[in-house]
């Protein structure tokens, strides 16, 4: 089943006409609306008229997400204000976090694109979707709402948390589609079991899951427990949401709309474009949007494409499952989470210094986040009460910056490894390879 098929099914010459056509329209509308494009474009001397072909577009400059930050908060709108509906934010990383604009018509190519991924799952209009990605400035909710309404099927916005409730709710409702993290999906499926659920009485014909890495053995276990097939789904706050890329019931990597997004896959170290099937760093450029469209933008997230046409019909190029980031940045359920905010928290207490390390494991089900710290001399040599008050303090401050709780853990000064090149912050025991 296709929700496009004039889209989905193009010609890979057709989608290449398509894609110069629109790339050039947006290169022109970043460079006479955007200050930041603008200013970047006229000191490299690139003009709009030089994006002949779409090679073209190696010649224009990436978009990181710290230039995002510096236009803080609506410095990279291209429309005047009074025409953005919508805005959603990413955490914020080092200080300002990254804020993305929608025009009425973002939300609505933002429905399109989730409603292809959505059927491309096998969902249609008799569906009962429950989504607990979360509502609010994250994208993830919203995201998969516009899609489920597109395609006419019933959602639940019951968003993360309530964990016995969603069991509850998934028997009673009849839900048929479940959304979720992994390491969330698989904690539901644990209180399931707990509550004497069987997969046989909730009867659920898809998951959706994205937001953090998974191993393909996450997949099996979540699938075995679920009783139904899971589907990854990409996206990223700055180009629109969940919806970028979705996986079609092969399994066998995920379709980007090409119509919306145009990919690259370019070398991390130096910036040079790969072929296709090679692994790298995915640059995406938004083709369509209009609130805040994005040329070149570094996601950071390695994985490799290929334009060969898919067991399902559909020509959309497909991603490889992201299995890591040219970066620091770490997911723990669903969040992202940088060493650099923990550090800010840190630098606000006196008794602690400033080593640390964060140490990231999947002991059962569940990621969890500990985060050791040294303290003081003064401190260490205190007594218990104002160690244990000083933990729940820094726990307090962190869970302030990054949104989740993580458990502290003093430790004697000096006893975590120096290092005199790049520190070690982040110790990843999950094994997600």
């Amino acid at each position: 089943m296709i929700w496009n098929k004039e889209a989905e099914c193009m010609s890979r010459e057709d989608i290449e006409e398509l894609q110069l056509k629109k790339l050039q329209k947006v290169v022109k509308r970043a460079y006479d609306n955007i200050p930041y494009y603008n200013k970047k474009y006229k000191e490299l001397g690139i003009h709009p008229e030089d994006i002949q072909t779409l090679k073209d577009i190696e010649k224009l400059p990436f978009t990181t997400k710290d230039d995002l930050r510096e236009s803080y908060p609506f410095g990279m709108f291209a429309v005047p204000s009074k025409e953005i509906i919508e805005v959603h934010s990413s955490s914020g990383t080092t200080g300002k976090p990254v804020v993305s604009g929608y025009t009425q018509k973002d939300i609505d190519s933002w429905g399109e694109i989730v409603a292809r991924g959505l059927t491309m799952m096998g969902i249609n209009d008799e569906d009962i979707i429950q989504n607990t990605h979360g509502y609010g400035l994250f994208t993830g909710g919203f995201g998969v709402h516009y899609g489920a309404h597109k395609i006419g099927a019933i959602v639940i916005p019951i968003s993360t948390g309530q964990s016995r409730r969603q069991i509850e709710i998934m028997k009673d409702f009849g839900t048929t589609v479940m959304i979720f993290t992994p390491s969330y999906g698989m904690y539901l499926a644990e209180l399931a079991k707990e509550e004497g659920i069987s997969k046989e009485d909730i009867n659920l014909k898809a998951i959706g899951f994205g937001a953090e890495m998974w191993t393909s053995e996450m997949r099996e276990k979540i699938e075995d427990k679920f009783g139904a097939p899971a589907y990854n789904i990409y996206g990223l706050t700055e180009l629109m949401g969940p919806g970028v890329a979705v996986e079609c019931n092969s399994q066998n990597g995920l379709h980007i709309s090409e119509d919306y997004f145009y990919p690259e896959i370019i070398d991390p170290k130096t910036g040079n474009t790969l072929p296709e099937n090679t692994k790298g760093e995915l640059v995406l450029t938004n083709l369509e949007r209009e609130g805040m469209p994005l040329i070149r933008f570094r996601t950071k997230d390695i994985t490799s494409i290929n334009k060969d046409i898919c067991k399902c019909n559909r020509t959309l190029a497909r991603i490889e499952r992201i299995t890591g980031r040219s970066d620091d940045m770490i997911k723990v359920k669903g969040v992202a989470i940088f060493p650099s905010q923990i550090e800010k928290a840190l630098l606000k207490i006196n008794d602690v210094e400033p080593h640390y390390q964060i140490i990231v494991t999947r002991p059962h089900l569940m990621d969890e986040i500990e985060v050791k710290v040294e303290a003081s001399e003064e401190l260490f040599s205190d007594e218990v009460k104002e160690m244990i008050n000083i933990k729940k303090k820094i726990e307090d401050y962190i869970e302030n910056e990054i949104g989740i709780r993580v458990k502290v853990a003093l430790v004697e000064p000096k006893s975590i490894p120096r290092s005199e090149g790049k520190a070690v912050r982040v110790i990843d025991k999950r094994n997600l390879h």
